[in-house]
Formats: C-alpha cells, sequence, structure tokens
C-alpha cells in the first residue's frame, strides 16, 4: 500500500465493477452511470490504496470526464500538483491570484525569471507571511541574501525570513503602499526626475486624460489617445490651474478637493495620468488650487506618512524610510526591486494590490511582481459565486463613489459577473471532477471525484506524474503543459485603469480603501483589460 487513501466505500464500488470491465474509463462511467447508488458511497472513512491504483482510478475520471461532459469539467486549484496536467489537457485551472497585475502589468505578464530572484537587491514580502515564505521563488530570496539583498516583511506578523519587519494593522496595507507612493513622487519625480525617463517610455503616466462635468464640478474621464510629450503640464504653454474631484473613502465616503494643470484640446479640458496621480497622492505643486497636505507629518490629508499612521500603525519615519530604500535602490540597480505578493485579509485586498504595484511602476521595476497574471486561468472567488452561491441581495452601487454615474445601482454581484464572463473573462462550468491543494467553500454540487489531502476529499492522489502517466495509457491526445504562454513585457505599465467599472468605484487610479463591510464579489475583481 502507498501513501493515497480513498474513501473506502467508493474503492469497493470501482473494484466491484473493475472485475467485469476491462478498460479503467469505461469502469468509471459505469460506476458513476448510476448517480444515485454513487453518491450514497460518498463521505465514508478512508484507507490506503497503492498509488498505481489511486492514479488509474483518478487518470480514469479525469479521461472519461474529459470525453464525455468536455475537459472544462475537468478542475484544479492553480496551487494543485494537478494544476498542469489540468491545464494541458483543456481542463479549468482556477486561480486566487488578484486580477490588479493582469489589469497593471498586462493580462499575459509573465512574472519574474527564476534569476531575477536572486538577483533582486530589495525585496517587500507583503502581506499574511504564513502564505508569503511558502512562494515558490522563497529559496532565491534566501539565496539573494548572500549577495547583499535587503528582506521587508509587512504584515500582520513578524517573520524570521526578513532583515526588517513592518507590522501592520490587518487591512491597512493599502494605506501604507500609498505613503510610500507619495515619498516617491515627492522625492523621486518633482524633487528630482529620477525615473522620468522611464515613466515617459514604459507607463502610462503622459498619456492625456478627459476631465468631464460631474455634479457641477470637473472629476477624472477616460483616456484620450494621445501621449503628451511631457510626463506635467504643469508649466506648460496655456496651461491652468484647475480644481478636480477625487474619491475619498478613509473618513466616509467623500471627496478630495485638488488641482491639476489643464489646457483645452478642442472643446475638451485635458490633464495627464502623472499630474492626476500627484493630485490623488496629494504631492502638490504652487500655484495649484485645492487642499494639500502641509507635509510628511500631516494627518489630516491623505496620503501623507503622518496620515497612514492611524490606519497601520507605522510609524511615518519608518514609512519614510522604506521608500527611500526602494527608490534609492530601484535607481542604483536600473529596477532590480521585488514586491512578494502575501495573503491580504481584507474585503478591499484588490484595490491595495493596486497600490502596491503602483510602487513597481513608478520606480521602473518591471519585473518585480512576483507572480505572473492569471492569464487565460479560472478566478476562483467568481466561479465559486456562479456555481457554488445563490443570488446574493447585496448591491454593488454601495460601494460606488460619491461622484460615480450609478452604474451599479439596483444590481447584485451575479448579474455583474454575467456580464463580465459575457464580456470575456475567462470561465468555465462547473466541475465533475475537481483536484484541491487545499479545502474550499462554498464547494460547487455535482462534483463526481474530490481530489485533494483533506479527509472530506474523495481521493488523496499520489505523485502527479503517476497521474500523468496513466492519463497518457488512457487517451490518445497529447498533454501539453498547462498555462498560457507568457509573452515578454513589452507594453506599457498601467497607472490609471480606463474601464467604466473602476471608475464608477472611484479605484481607476490608486487609492485606499478601509477595512469593513465589502459584498462577495466586487466589480472591480472583474474588470479585464486588453
Amino acid at each position: 500500500m502507498g501513501g493515497s487513501l480513498i474513501n473506502q466505500a467508493l474503492v469497493r464500488l470501482y473494484f466491484d465493477v473493475r472485475e467485469g470491465v476491462r478498460d479503467p474509463v469505461a469502469a468509471w462511467a459505469k460506476l458513476t452511470a448510476n448517480s444515485e447508488v454513487y453518491r450514497q458511497a460518498r463521505g465514508g472513512r478512508r484507507v490506503p490504496l497503492d498509488d498505481d491504483t489511486a492514479a488509474e482510478l483518478a487518470a480514469a475520471a479525469i479521461v472519461h470526464t474529459a470525453a464525455e461532459h468536455g475537459a472544462d469539467q475537468v478542475a484544479a486549484l492553480a496551487t494543485s500538483p494537478l494544476a498542469e496536467l489540468v491545464g494541458g489537457l483543456g481542463g479549468a485551472v482556477l486561480t486566487e491570484q488578484s486580477s490588479a497585475p493582469a489589469q497593471m502589468l498586462g493580462p499575459r505578464f509573465p512574472g519574474p525569471a527564476t534569476e531575477h530572484w536572486a538577483r533582486a537587491a530589495y525585496v517587500l514580502l507583503w502581506g499574511e507571511n504564513n502564505r508569503t515564505v511558502r512562494a515558490p521563488g522563497t529559496p532565491w530570496v534566501i539565496a539573494g541574501r548572500y549577495k547583499g539583498q535587503k528582506v521587508v516583511a509587512i504584515g500582520p506578523h513578524p517573520t524570521r525570513l526578513s532583515d526588517e519587519t513592518l507590522v501592520v494593522r490587518p487591512g491597512g496595507d493599502g494605506a501604507l503602499a500609498m505613503a510610500v507612493g507619495h515619498v516617491l513622487l515627492k522625492e523621486f519625480y518633482l524633487d528630482r526626475p529620477a525615473f522620468a525617463e522611464h515613466a515617459m517610455e514604459w507607463t502610462d503616466l503622459p498619456f492625456l486624460v478627459r476631465l468631464r462635468e460631474r455634479g457641477g464640478a470637473l472629476v477624472p474621464g477616460g483616456l484620450l489617445g494621445p501621449v503628451a510629450d511631457r510626463l506635467s503640464l504643469y508649466g506648460a504653454d496655456g496651461a491652468q490651474g484647475t480644481e478636480v474631484l477625487l474619491p475619498r473613502f478613509d473618513d466616509g465616503p467623500g471627496v478630495l478637493h485638488r488641482g491639476v494643470p489643464a489646457v483645452r484640446d478642442g472643446e475638451q479640458l485635458v490633464t495627464t495620468v502623472f499630474d492626476l496621480l500627484l493630485a490623488v497622492y496629494g504631492v502638490g505643486r504652487p500655484g495649484l488650487p485645492g487642499r494639500w497636505p502641509s507635509g510628511y507629518d500631516d494627518r489630516a490629508e491623505p496620503y501623507t506618512p503622518g496620515w497612514q499612521e492611524a490606519h497601520t500603525g507605522v510609524a511615518a519615519s519608518r514609512t519614510v524610510k522604506i521608500a527611500r530604500e526602494l527608490g534609492v535602490t530601484a535607481e542604483k540597480t536600473h529596477g532590480r526591486c521585488m514586491v512578494v505578493p502575501g495573503w491580504l485579509d481584507t474585503p478591499h485586498a484588490d484595490t491595495a494590490y493596486r497600490a502596491m504595484l503602483a510602487l513597481l511602476v513608478l520606480t521602473g521595476c518591471r519585473d518585480g511582481w512576483a507572480q505572473p497574471s492569471a492569464g487565460t486561468d479560472i478566478p476562483l472567488v467568481p466561479y465559486l459565486c456562479l456555481h457554488a452561491c445563490g443570488e446574493d441581495p447585496a448591491e454593488v452601487g454601495s460601494l460606488s463613489w460619491a461622484l460615480g454615474d450609478g452604474l451599479f445601482e439596483d444590481r447584485t454581484s451575479r448579474s455583474v459577473l454575467l456580464e463580465a464572463v459575457r464580456d470575456g473573462l475567462p470561465m468555465a462550468p462547473p466541475p465533475r471532477v475537481l483536484a484541491l491543494s487545499r479545502w474550499i467553500y462554498p464547494l460547487p454540487p455535482e462534483v463526481d471525484l474530490l481530489i485533494g489531502p483533506d479527509e472530506r476529499c474523495d481521493l488523496a492522489p499520489p505523485d502527479a506524474r503517476l497521474i500523468a502517466d496513466a492519463v497518457a495509457k488512457l487517451t490518445t491526445a497529447p498533454v501539453e503543459p498547462g498555462g498560457a504562454d507568457a509573452e515578454p513585457g513589452e507594453r506599457r505599465m498601467r497607472l490609471l485603469i480606463d474601464h467604466a467599472w473602476m471608475h464608477e468605484y472611484g479605484e481607476a487610479l490608486p487609492v485606499y480603501r478601509p477595512p469593513g463591510a465589502g459584498i462577495p464579489l466586487k466589480p472591480t475583481q472583474l474588470v479585464r483589460m486588453p
């Protein structure tokens, strides 16, 4: 007997059928054909099973399901050992990764290459440490420390892997990231243009943005199309200081009164993404209207180091120190800094991830996000909401910002999810075979075989290679490595996510939302950018 475990009644049924049926795939088909008897046999005590037989049974279930019902009804969590096999068969690979990297770095961002881990000069392990320190690249982070790499852990608990730890209150990660961005913009863009050349070539900061009327005032609109020949219109011919209203969520649903330099383009008033970004972060310049922070210690105006103290518990001085270390290291090493994102336990984790990603965009760290974009993988939470949850009565319009257009009034998460799927969000039908690396809840109904380590699963799988070999023997179709082919990062990185749903929530540009009441599925998590 090997290390695999299987539901006792299930394996008895399988062997009873297998005695009269030579082909394992036919045996699985016959076993599951009588669904009432089959389902009654599940959920009992698990017993040991030799690995070869366990692999045969799992392979038979996978091959039969793919042939009879479609490969997309075979699913696996991306962290499961079977994910590569399932992806190669055309099955559904379910990812828990944030949509933020795809939105800001591109839908096929490959993530850092192996050598980038050890070459990184500065690493931020950001998020819940019990997941972060087990990230796939962690051994390379350790290798890099022998070369002088500095590792800073940011999260609710210290970790032994880091040189320095910033203990952040749960839900405060986005506030810290915004304050670090404030310092970067002030000292590495306005005080001296350390990253201006990078920003002009590789980011959307010089793009022109419409300013539109809303409620008797001006708010940011969509991208105009042309790229300005400079990052800022400040001091440009014909530019005038114009007040804009921006979203603010730290002190209730409110607005920030800030100013940007703007010029006329025909009948439209336009500014640049960079000018709007300075206004959002509260980095002022003489002559512009609005209310601005008095300095780093200002606690009333977001997003200063002083302001973030109340939200994170991190001293303003340490925030400034981390920002300067990141900026100086990125400048000296030409972008060899990295963020290793961990788990953020907050309803607005996607907002926090975008604030963290903005730091890499601003400092030219093109390969610095330590996870690839999900690509064609299926986002797990929408998948579960679609197949395992009923209709949720919560209106997603409750999170629209004060000057939103009311796009989500009287709408639920499910209705928005269905629209996103129609518009191209990757999705798959409910699974008949599901491979897990951990238990998930709620579980989609009507699963024929649940493969995973939890005692509630039908089968604890043997080595994935045994199952792959068994699948190869039972099918003539070649199995290719799973996942989408990664494209090199040759596109511009985005700070402005120009999508109607992002504008409606006031999250088109980086922003901080405090922890609080959320909704099962935020529409911003469903936004797909070309």
